[in-house]
């Protein structure tokens, strides 16, 4: 019996393992229960595991997150102690950045302990509840980017750790916030750190590059929807480039070596300066990076005194010149011979440096940002070189429909979104919208237009097609059914018209010359270039009643579209069409193709840009004597401040700095001297306007004049 006891009790034990092995909880032995060997129950079923094969997984283990080899996995291995610390934890293995994310019951936002070495970025760093909820990522900057989806996750790691902020606090340091020119040695080198692509990809909203004072920079790199975040273009699991993707628009990409040679239509300046605007924009920031460097040496041996060189792969990368010659040689890239004669604008420059080298993918990621960034950092070392790198040939912005950094596209930044009253001119996806709506809603701010404003399939680059389009003043007006130069007109035609003007003096109900505090100015917005080659057809400017005046200015064959006359995306004139009939024409503004002496100068051989000109000047001086004489209040003008009119404080007729602001702004306005103002502004606000409509445009300002009793003396109305 004592046998059987035995058998019974290895029975149940074998039993009781096997249990434990397909339950969470351990299965107790209970021998009174089965006392014998026949009465035991059967042992259950192991049930199928959930996951067979790990999704992903080998595309995972050969990818850059996964390489155990790497330095950013393996430059702890040696330390003492043997850990990886906890500010490189998070991004430098699979613990620290479950730490950072609180998966590991620790607060989240923070790494609260080194991380032990000999792992990678695994399956669970990104798959786990805290990252399948995230939706913003807050940078070095203290910016934090909101609205994410997966990208959040891609987007805590690539950021960089240093910024704008950064540099600055450390100057304010240092008290060299004023002074930027003088050595100190207790200033270092700021490294953003390694692949800070969402820093580059972001511009501005992060400013993860040093931005200078008084310059815009590009927003968030906004490419077509789908390709404009980290796992749009990069595979997740692999990390690569989905260059089969790319192949759609990008033709003749073929290899992920082919991505850097692409240039877009929407960047079609010299942004280096040697001439070649075909190039990649890779190469574009390649060469503006080379023309960094030699500002960056020639400072540091003119203003600080000490030779410098810079090598991309030895920290701290910047170094001392021994020998004078530019080169890094044999042992100058040693930490022992690190640079230490910084100064606060050499330290500006050289973060700027680093941050466009150490993102690779910069020229796709945010290529134009980055060029900014570089470009206004030889910029600022020139100021004080005594023989500056040449930027005589260099362009920093692009044409005016992708230039991020400008007040058109960056004017809501502060808003955090474009109301849907300017959306369809001011960002990218609002004429699609609006063609589709005919109404528009606010969207988020963006870098400018792109391919899809006015592509509607981005394999053939097919446009929108659109046969008439309807103006401010209700007018409907066409180049043709079908014409593309119709897409043009749907945002150059202003947002005011002879009608809206009328409405407001009605509202108003005062005599011509009678001041009103229910008048304000009427401002018809920027590029009215549509309404202006309509002329009458549009009745964008305001005509007086009694008055006829010219439509539609009829070009020869060919050259009296916006496109027949602009390059689509450089938006330039071809000027090189102009010259077949209008030789030995070197700039636009000499042409004339009528003849008298509109604005009595007694020139008749002037450009009609000349007329309109001298026409602008008398009216203006028109405006400021009636506003004193008959509004009773002194007026002063500038295109370039809102709401534009002012107050003359000091009655010098000069638009003074303190004077630009709007709580000074004019507000005696009558109906008469409203009209005027409204021409004044519309002829400003097209630069254009001379060979939009000369002759429009010189009407409208004649009878301006006229109205506001200006002497028109020796002067031809068209």
């Amino acid at each position: 019996m004592k046998h059987k006891h035995i058998l019974i009790g290895v029975v149940l034990l074998g039993a009781a393992l096997v249990l434990a092995a397909c339950s969470s909880q351990p299965a107790p032995i209970d021998t009174a229960a089965c006392p014998t060997a026949e009465a035991c129950p059967d042992c259950p079923t192991c049930p199928e595991v959930v996951v067979k094969e790990v999704p992903f997984e080998a595309l995972w283990a050969a990818s850059p997150h996964n390489d155990a080899t790497a330095e950013a996995f393996t430059h702890w291995d040696e330390e003492d102690p043997k850990e990886v610390p906890a500010n490189c934890a998070k991004c430098h293995s699979t613990p620290g950045y479950l730490d950072f994310l609180g998966e590991d019951g620790s607060a989240a936002g923070a790494v609260d302990k080194a991380a032990e070495i000999g792992t990678t970025i695994t399956c669970v760093a990104c798959h786990n509840t805290s990252t399948a909820a995230m939706t913003s990522v807050v940078f070095p900057s203290g910016a934090e980017v909101s609205g994410l989806g997966a990208e959040a996750r891609c987007m805590q790691c690539h950021q960089g750790r240093a910024s704008k902020v950064q540099v600055d606090a450390a100057l304010e340091k240092n008290g060299l916030t004023e002074d930027l020119d003088t050595v100190n040695a207790e200033l270092g080198f700021v490294n953003i750190h390694y692949f800070a692509a969402a820093s580059t990809l972001y511009g501005t909203q992060t400013m993860g590059g040093y931005e200078y004072e008084g310059k815009a920079y590009d927003y968030k790199n906004d490419h077509v929807a789908g390709f404009d975040t980290c796992i749009g273009c990069h595979n997740s699991h692999t990390l690569e480039v989905k260059v089969d993707s790319c192949k759609t628009c990008h033709t003749g990409v073929a290899s992920k070596e082919d991505l850097k040679k692409i240039r877009m239509q929407g960047s079609l300046v010299d942004y280096d300066g040697d001439g070649d605007v075909s190039e990649s924009i890779a190469s574009e920031l390649e060469g503006l990076q080379g023309m960094l460097l030699q500002a960056i040496q020639a400072y540091a041996k003119e203003v600080a005194g000490s030779p410098i060189v810079y090598e991309v792969a030895a920290h701290p990368y910047f170094f001392y010149d021994t020998n004078d010659n530019g080169a890094v040689d044999e042992g100058e890239a040693a930490s022992a011979n690190s640079y230490k004669s910084w100064t606060g604008r050499m330290l500006k420059a050289a973060y700027n440096y680093q941050t466009s080298l150490k993102d690779p993918g910069a020229y796709a990621h945010g290529g134009k940002y980055m060029i900014q960034l570089v470009y206004d950092s030889i910029e600022d070392l020139n100021s004080v070189l005594s023989s500056p790198v040449d930027l005589g040939a260099a362009n920093r912005i692009d044409a005016g429909h992708f230039a991020g950094s400008e007040e058109a596209f960056r004017h809501w930044d502060g808003d955090g979104e474009v109301p849907g009253t300017c959306a369809r001119c001011h960002s990218a996806s609002g004429l699609p919208t609006y063609l589709k709506n005919a109404a528009n809603i606010a969207v988020e701010p963006v870098n400018g237009l792109n391919c899809a404003t006015c592509h509607n399939d981005l394999a053939t680059f097919t446009r929108f097609t659109v046969n008439e389009v309807t103006f401010p003043s209700g007018a409907k007006v066409s180049f043709g059914e079908e014409n593309d130069a119709n897409l043009c007109l749907a945002c150059h035609q202003g947002r005011e018209s002879k009608k809206s003007v009328d409405g407001a003096i009605a509202a108003a109900a005062v005599g011509d010359d009678e001041v009103s505090d229910k008048l304000r100015f009427r401002n018809p917005h920027y590029f009215a270039a549509g309404a202006t080659l309509f002329g009458t057809d549009a009745k964008g400017a305001y005509e007086y009643d009694g008055e006829t005046y010219y439509g539609r200015f009829l070009h020869v064959e060919g050259l009296n579209s916006c496109i027949g006359c602009h390059d689509g995306h450089a938006l330039k004139v071809k000027q090189e069409a102009c010259s077949t009939c209008h030789t030995g024409i070197t700039e636009l503004t000499a042409i004339r193709m009528t003849q008298g002496d509109f604005d009595g100068d007694g020139d008749t051989t002037e450009g009609m840009a000349g007329e309109v000109a001298t026409m602008q000047e008398k009216l203006y001086a028109a405006i400021q004597a009636y506003a004193t004489e008959t509004a009773g209040a002194g007026l002063v003008y500038s295109g370039l401040a809102y709401p534009y009119f002012f107050v003359d404080t000091n009655a010098d007729g000069v638009a003074d700095a303190d004077e630009l602001n709007s709580d000074n702004a004019f507000a005696a306005w009558t109906p008469s001297l409203l009209r005027a103002a409204y021409n004044l502004q519309w002829a400003t606000k097209d630069p254009g306007a001379f060979a939009h409509n000369g002759k429009y445009i010189l009407q409208v300002l004649y009878d301006s004049l006229a109205d506001l009793g200006g002497d028109t003396a020796g002067m031809t109305r068209p």
